[in-house]
């Protein structure tokens, strides 16, 4: 009767092993069927992408220009700091003013 058992076990085994190693093999079938899905969709990624460089670039130059304007009112108040400080160097006339009383 043990004789018997043996290659009842030995088939069973072999479908076990057969019906795990299909599994796997559906498996990663499945899994690159979904990387071919996003290898395909890189172009919609690459319009993105594009439109995300072209904001950056116009965000950089509005940033440039708002850097050239603060240049340009920082170089007026200096000049006009400038020029206060010699006017204050030079006498200024007191003026009397009378007021009533």
């Amino acid at each position: 009767m043990e004789h018997d058992m043996i290659p009842l076990a030995g088939i069973l085994g072999f479908f076990i092993t057969s019906a795990f190693i299909v599994k796997y093999f559906l498996d990663y079938r499945e899994r690159m069927r979904t990387l071919d899905k996003s290898k395909s969709g890189g172009a919609a990624s690459d319009e993105r992408l594009a439109r995300v460089e072209q904001a950056v670039e116009s965000i950089a130059i509005e940033i440039e220009r708002v850097s050239e304007g603060q240049r340009f009112v920082t170089k007026l108040l200096n000049d006009k700091a400038q020029s206060m400080a010699i006017d204050a160097a030079q006498p200024v006339p007191v003026r009397r003013v009378d007021t009533p009383r």
